[in-house]
């Protein structure tokens, strides 16, 4: 097993590295907006792959200002994000989508750290998720937007006494990269070769 030495706390991200979840998110994306141009949906699930840290909030946003240059309120991008999430609880409360290395090692080693998922996902909807497949029992706690990851670290941090010295995040996009570094913790890329550019630590595998 991997052995992080002098390591007390982990950050997990969860879309990528504990739940392989990315492509009922992808199929989420083009269900909510059906009634859209194909094009412009298809260039919003490209900006989804490449940011797959941020929140379905900001990737509906992204949707409506940057590639249809229109205004959305709150209230509709709320209304979006609830029916993705319906479709995301009705699709993932199954142990099949876990990803199996990932989730023997949290069950071999958390005892030994004090472990917590910060995702980009809704913390409500991953909170639910997380029960069904019983991987709860694991985390400290488990946090998700609409809060931003790197607020959620930040916060976490400030609130549960941790020191960002002997704290990594383990995460599958860049995004995970950026809220590890603004917060001065360590960053170890998982199920993402492209990482091993921003990063010199990546997990192969996990045993």
């Amino acid at each position: 097993m991997i052995n992080f030495t002098g390591i007390k706390t982990i950050f997990w991200d969860f879309d990528g590295v504990i739940m392989d979840s990315m492509p009922i998110r992808d199929q989420g994306f083009l269900k909510v907006l059906k009634d859209y141009p194909e094009k412009q949906v298809n260039k919003l699930i490209a900006y989804h792959k490449a940011n797959g840290g941020l929140s379905r909030y900001v990737k509906f946003r992204y949707f409506f200002e940057e590639i249809r240059k229109e205004d959305v309120s709150d209230e509709e991008i709320q209304e979006l994000a609830m029916r993705f999430s319906l479709i995301m609880l009705e699709n993932l409360k199954k142990p099949e989508f876990l990803i199996s290395q990932t989730v023997n090692f949290i069950k071999h080693t958390y005892e030994n750290y004090k472990m917590f998922i910060v995702s980009g996902s809704d913390q409500k909807e991953l909170r639910q998720i997380c029960k069904a497949v019983e991987i709860e029992k694991f985390f400290k706690g488990i946090y998700g937007s609409p809060t931003a990851k790197d607020e959620l670290v930040k916060h976490l941090i400030d609130t549960e006494n941790i020191e960002s010295a002997t704290s990594i995040l383990i995460g599958d996009s860049v995004n995970d990269f950026e809220a590890a570094k603004v917060n001065g913790i360590k960053f170890y890329g998982f199920n993402n070769p492209a990482l091993t550019t921003v990063s010199k630590n990546y997990i192969s595998k996990f045993s």
